[in-house]
């Protein structure tokens, strides 16, 4: 009876077992990568040859940071997707790289050098015990002259002097050795660290109902990864078109290589929102505070620290949320970028990290960031129908040069070839080169466009904040170059004048471009204290205020300068404002700025008067400038 049980029992589990779904582990290739301001898209290939019935095929050591939402795979072949799954392999952890390796030989070479010094060390201590016990020796030999003893205290503390000035040496040595070894110890940490990060893995289910040769083409979106624009402004003279370099600021820490694969730029994010926001009601009431309005924040800088050790995070990545501009912290941690005149908030990422967003309310911002682990569930398995989407990125890293090294920068690299397409929500840039991008989170530079743009230049200044004048290039047409807002550098006769700021999303029909201070045009306010009156005139006061403003041109061309100044405004009638003398400048009622525009040729001065009084009740405090 009981071998009548189990006969059935063993040809079930047979049946079962033949019914098993066989898995096969298929290594692919990186075909072509999509870089957009956050994230990228990875395109893959891969083929298989396949048997009759069901297959899971394994698409293995890929990122971990694979957005499952954004699968999308494609087929050749007489079979059928059954479903696809994305899972994370903790077996299959990311090998260790060759910098790890490096890292471990650097780490003995340091080793040995510290075991040389200490060895050093040990013999010195030898040499000064042996000499203290001759020292002690002869001193109480009491036979010994005069002269003997005199020879024996010099000899010894020459020994001794040398003998502690190389026990200092082999200290200091030894102090060097070990700041070295904690570095690398550290940077092993983290390279070690990397290394138990599983990898990813798409498992696709086939059946096929006879012998097939499949080709498979599949792509998914990963964090860690993107670009941003920045740009060289070089200008020789103020007669000469400006020539704009157009710069991509590749990075990637993906934890694949992109190995001399194709690479396409993309303007768009897909980590901006889509949807539509809709206003919402203005309501009026009392007791409500009216808007208030902040001091306009040019740039913002400061550090980027581990919360926890205190430690820099060497490139972290900073940028303005919603554009495109940013930067990545050097070695000490420090970022500095520049800030659009809408202000905005700062976003700052680090792979291992929690992203933060701070809103800029000032120049200086230091960051403290803490650790989060990555996030390494399991997808649910989805169908092939549901898998086709979008995903959302990381923060885009960014970097700009240092500003030393710009100042010293040669001139503009040879660039590369590069084909530009515009879509109906962005453009991209296609690098016609395979280009290799190594998993490493470094800031790879490519210089893929270079424009010469007919411009126009003239100088403008505003005396009353600050008395030099500001050389502005206006170049129009400047939406067919397909540019994005970001940090330019300027050189400007051939000498690097600091950075400026493409805001390209306020721009009219001509783009203008700060060119930095220029010395050699001479501004001068001043007031005139013989012409400044105060008095009063019955009920009321009146003040008097003249300004002479000096402008004179020692370049050697023609310029035109526009020169702002104001009177004020007054909100009572109680006030009132007099205007005795504007120079015929151009002024705005609403706001009281008074515009003068002219030519100076090389060496010509020109002065502005300025005058103005104001009376109000002699009973009440008014300032006035």
């Amino acid at each position: 009876m009981k071998k009548a049980i189990l006969l059935p029992l063993i040809c079930l589990s047979i049946n079962l077992f033949s019914q098993e779904v066989k898995e096969t582990e298929i290594k692919s290739t990186i075909s072509g990568v999509t870089v957009y301001l956050t994230g990228a898209q990875i395109n893959r290939s891969a083929e298989a040859d396949l048997t009759p019935g069901k297959k899971t095929l394994k698409f293995v050591i890929l990122s971990p940071f694979i957005d499952a939402k954004s699968i999308n795979i494609k087929s050749t072949g007489d079979f059928t997707i059954l479903s696809v799954n994305h899972f994370q392999n903790y077996m299959q952890q990311q090998a260790k790289t060759k910098n790890f390796e490096e890292l471990l030989h650097q780490k003995e070479e340091i080793e040995k050098k510290i075991d040389l010094e200490n060895t050093y060390l040990t013999i010195l201590a030898e040499e000064l015990s042996f000499l203290k016990r001759f020292s002690v020796g002869e001193s109480d030999n009491s036979n010994i002259n005069v002269l003997a003893f005199k020879e024996s205290v010099s000899f010894f503390s020459e020994k001794v002097t040398a003998n502690r000035l190389k026990q200092l040496e082999r200290s200091a040595t030894l102090k060097t050795l070990a700041s070295e070894l904690e570095k690398v110890n550290s940077q092993l940490k983290a390279a070690s660290e990397k290394s138990d990060i599983p990898t990813g893995e798409i498992i696709v289910t086939v059946e096929a109902k006879q012998n097939v040769h499949a080709e498979f083409s599949f792509s998914y979106i990963v964090k860690n990864a993107g670009w941003f624009p920045s740009y060289d402004v070089r200008v020789k003279t103020i007669d000469d078109p400006v020539s704009l370099v157009y710069r991509a600021n590749i990075h990637q820490n993906t934890y694949e290589d992109w190995n001399n694969v194709k690479l396409v730029l993309s303007s768009a994010n897909p980590d901006e929102e889509t949807a539509y926001q809709e206003l919402k009601p203005y309501l009026l009431d009392y007791n409500i505070r009216p808007p208030s309005y902040s001091d306009n924040i040019n740039t913002v800088s400061g550090y980027v620290y581990d919360q926890n050790t205190k430690e820099p995070l060497i490139g972290a990545n900073l940028n303005i949320k919603g554009t495109t501009i940013g930067t990545i912290a050097d070695i000490n941690g420090y970022y500095k970028l520049s800030v659009p005149p809408s202000g905005g908030t700062l976003v700052c990422s680090f792979i291992g990290y929690r992203s933060q967003e701070v809103p800029i309310s000032g120049q200086t911002i230091n960051i403290n960031m803490v650790e989060d682990a990555v996030n390494l569930e399991e997808v649910v398995v989805m169908g092939y129908g549901a898998i086709q989407g979008r995903a959302r990125g990381l923060e885009t890293k960014r970097s700009l040069a240092d500003e030393s090294e710009i100042m010293n920068a040669p001139a503009p690299s040879p660039l590369i070839q590069v084909e530009q397409s515009r879509n109906q929500t962005n453009f991209e840039f296609s690098i016609a080169n395979p280009y290799t991008v190594p998993s490493d989170g470094k800031n790879l530079v490519i210089d893929f466009e270079r424009y010469e743009l007919p411009t126009s230049y003239e100088y403008h200044a505003t005396p009353k904040i600050s008395t030099d004048a500001f050389l502005i290039a206006r170049v129009i047409d400047w939406e067919k170059y397909n540019l994005l807002e970001g940090e330019a550098n300027i050189f400007f006769e051939d000498t690097y004048t600091g950075k400026t700021l493409l805001d390209l999303r306020y721009m009219s029909d001509t783009l203008s471009l700060s060119l930095g201070r220029d010395k050699s045009v001479i501004i001068k306010r001043d007031l005139q204290k013989q012409l400044t009156t105060k008095q009063l005139l019955g009920a009321k006061k009146e003040e008097t205020k003249s300004w002479l403003i000096s402008v004179k041109n020692n370049k050697l061309q023609d310029i035109d300068i526009i020169i702002e100044d104001q009177v004020p405004v007054s909100t009572r009638e109680e006030i009132e404002v007099a205007e005795l003398n504007l120079s015929n400048a151009t002024k705005d009622v609403e706001s009281g700025k008074l515009t003068w525009k002219f030519n100076l040729k090389p060496s010509e001065k020109k002065d502005i008067e300025l005058k103005y009084s104001v009376k109000y009740p002699k009973n009440r405090r008014l300032v006035v400038e």
